[in-house]
């Protein structure tokens, strides 16, 4: 069997048997994986922590010829969000990983939405206030998925967007206050604004570009409405997030 060694952000985890697991992981070279780690639940388990969450590992695992699942050799963690200095930050933790489990396919490589994570990670870690983190992450990923709606002009008229609009993922997108009509999620300009700053933004600037809690509801509303459309159903962990009074 060969051995692979690549950096991996680990999303989730699913208990296999008395004392291993299973490990849903994005690696930067060769897409997502899940792999067996032997041992993995036992107190002493040679894994530590860096089995957690949106831990950002270098990992080596053996891979057989048409097996579905590999084999984790080591796992050892480089940068791990349980260091971020809130409690609110650790509260999108999950969030963010299921996020990432949904959109990125099996085995296909993703360069851009591996380093998104990875970006996400060490943001967390920093000063960056969650709220707006999300909303970034949100918009990334949506792009990325080729389903959120130009910022350049309106969907329907082609005109300015600037103050605003309508963000309707089963209409013509995005369109201006002209052409709103009561479908979808009203966006202000600040909203707008918002999302045309971070297209060109790394998302440890984000206290560059700004958030009003007002907007930053809009964005929130929206991408949960644009979500839930790409990926016909409601995350788990967004039940989760409002049950904590997050959303």
């Amino acid at each position: 069997m060969p051995l692979f060694t690549t950096d991996a952000l680990v999303l989730r985890t699913y208990q296999l048997g008395e004392a291993d697991c299973i490990v849903v992981f994005l690696t930067r070279d060769r897409g997502k994986k899940r792999g067996v780690a032997n041992g993995a639940r036992r107190t002493k388990s040679r894994f530590g922590g860096g089995l957690e969450p949106l831990t950002l590992a270098r990992l080596a695992y053996y891979e057989r010829e048409r097996r579905d699942l590999v084999r984790l050799s080591y796992v050892d963690p480089v940068s791990s969000p349980l260091a971020a200095r809130d409690g609110e930050s650790l509260g999108y933790v999950s969030y963010f990983a299921e996020l990432l489990d949904e959109c990125a396919p099996e085995a296909e490589p993703n360069d851009t939405l591996y380093r998104l994570g990875a970006a996400v990670v060490e943001s967390l870690r920093g000063d960056v206030p969650v709220e707006p983190l999300a909303r970034y992450f949100e918009y990334w990923v949506l792009r990325l998925q080729g389903v959120y709606p130009s910022l350049l002009a309106c969907g329907a008229c082609g005109g300015d967007l600037s103050g605003g609009g309508r963000l309707d993922p089963g209409g013509d997108g995005l369109v201006c206050r002209g052409c709103a009509g009561q479908q979808g999620v009203l966006l202000s300009g600040d909203a707008v604004g918002f999302l045309r700053g971070v297209a060109g933004t790394p998302p440890g600037r984000l206290a560059d570009i700004g958030l009003s809690e007002l907007a930053g509801r809009e964005l929130e509303q929206a991408h949960r409405r644009l979500l839930a459309v790409h990926l016909e159903k409601e995350l788990r962990s967004v039940k989760v997030l409002r049950a904590m009074g997050r959303v």
